[in-house]
C-alpha cells in the first residue's frame, strides 16, 4: 500500500523532484510543450505574435512532432501534468490543421473557363523552366513573383515572338532588380489598374473575360523576417483591403502571399469572401516552399484566392528546380452570378 502511494506521488509531482535522469526528460518535456503552446495560444487568440511566432506558426501541424517527443518523455519521466498537457496541446493542433475558409459554389451560369498560374522564380533564376511550364500548360493568366529585369526581358521574347496561339499580348509588370519585379501576362485583354503598395512590385490590372470585368492582382508582400514583421503584416493588411474594396467585380488574386492559413493576417484576407483555389479542390495543406531544403516538411505560402464568382476545377503544384517556391496550376470556372 505504501509502495503504490509513493509511486502515485512521484506521478504527480513536479520534474524537479525526480531522480536526475527523470527530471531532464520532465524540463525537455516542460521546455518543448512551452514553446509549442506559445504558437498555438496565438493561433487560438487570432494573432500572429511576435519573432519567433510568425515564423514558426507557418509549420503548425508540423508541432506535432515535438508534441509526440515531449509526450514520449514525459511518459518515462512519469509526469502526468505533463501528459495532460502534451495531449491537450496535441489535441489543439489537430483541430487547427482543418483547412481554413469558405468552400460554397457558385450557382450562376457558367461564363468562361480559365487556367491561372503563379510562379516565383527566386530572382529570375527558374525563368527558363516557367517558359516551358507555361508552353506546355497553356495558363490564360501568369504570375510571376521575383521575375527581375531578366526574368522580364526572357519572357517578352519567349511569347511575343510566338504564334498568336501561344502568346501573351497582355502584361502589366513592376519593374525591378532581384526579388522587386513582378510580372502578369495575360491572354485576355488588360487594363491598367493601381496596383498593391509593397516593399516589392505586386501590379494590378482589370481583364476582360468574354465581356466580364475580373480584377486581378499580384501579391508578393514582404516576408515574415524577423526585422520586417510589421513590414510583412502592413502589406498583408493592404491586400486585405484591396480584397475587400470591391466585391461586387470578379476578383483574381494570386502569387507568393509569404504567408500560410495559420497566419491570422492571411485569415483576414480570406474572411473578406475570398476562396482560396487550393482549398477548394482539397489540396490545402500541399506545401509549396522551401521546395528544395526540406519540401515534404514545408507550407503552402503561394496561392491563388478568388471571389464567388469562380468554381475551382482542378489544382496542380510543379516543381521548378532552380526555385525554392512550387509553382501553382488552377484551372477555374467563372460564373455569372444570377
Amino acid at each position: 500500500m505504501g509502495t503504490a502511494t509513493a509511486e502515485a506521488d512521484e506521478w504527480a509531482d513536479a520534474p524537479v523532484a525526480r531522480r536526475p535522469g527523470r527530471a531532464a526528460g520532465a524540463w525537455i518535456a516542460a521546455l518543448l510543450l512551452l514553446g509549442v503552446s506559445i504558437v498555438v495560444g496565438c493561433r487560438i487568440a487570432d494573432t500572429d505574435g511576435i519573432t519567433p511566432v510568425p515564423q514558426v506558426i507557418a509549420f503548425l501541424p508540423w508541432l506535432l512532432a515535438p508534441t509526440g517527443l515531449a509526450l514520449l518523455l514525459a511518459g518515462l519521466a512519469r509526469w502526468r501534468v505533463g501528459l495532460v498537457w502534451g495531449v491537450l496541446a496535441a489535441a489543439a493542433i489537430a483541430w487547427f490543421i482543418e483547412p481554413y475558409g469558405k468552400t460554397s459554389e457558385p450557382k450562376g451560369t457558367p461564363v468562361a473557363e480559365l487556367r491561372v498560374l503563379t510562379s516565383n522564380v527566386e530572382f529570375g533564376q527558374a525563368t527558363d523552366e516557367l517558359i516551358e511550364i507555361v508552353r506546355s500548360e497553356k495558363p490564360d493568366l501568369v504570375f510571376v513573383e521575383e521575375c527581375e529585369v531578366t526574368c522580364d526581358e526572357k519572357l517578352t521574347r519567349a511569347f511575343r515572338a510566338e504564334g498568336a496561339r501561344e502568346t501573351y499580348p497582355y502584361r502589366q509588370a513592376v519593374e525591378g532588380y532581384g526579388s522587386d519585379g513582378s510580372v502578369i501576362l495575360s491572354r485576355y485583354p488588360l487594363k491598367p489598374a493601381p496596383g498593391v503598395k509593397g516593399t516589392m512590385g505586386m501590379p494590378g490590372a482589370i481583364a476582360d473575360v468574354k465581356g466580364r470585368e475580373v480584377r486581378v492582382q499580384l501579391a508578393h508582400p514582404m516576408p515574415p523576417l524577423p526585422a520586417h514583421v510589421d513590414d510583412w503584416q502592413r502589406e498583408l493588411d493592404a491586400l486585405r483591403d484591396y480584397a475587400a474594396a470591391d466585391r461586387t467585380r470578379p476578383t483574381i488574386l494570386a502569387g507568393d502571399f509569404n504567408a500560410s492559413q495559420d497566419h491570422a493576417a492571411f485569415r483576414r484576407i480570406l474572411d473578406t469572401g475570398l476562396r482560396d483555389g487550393a482549398r477548394l479542390t482539397g489540396e490545402a495543406r500541399t506545401p509549396t516552399w522551401p521546395a528544395r531544403t526540406l519540401p515534404a516538411f514545408g507550407t503552402q505560402i503561394d496561392h491563388i484566392l478568388v471571389s464567388e464568382d469562380f468554381a475551382a476545377d482542378r489544382s496542380r503544384f510543379l516543381d521548378l528546380k532552380n526555385s525554392d517556391h512550387r509553382s501553382l496550376l488552377l484551372d477555374l470556372t467563372l460564373h455569372e452570378q444570377d
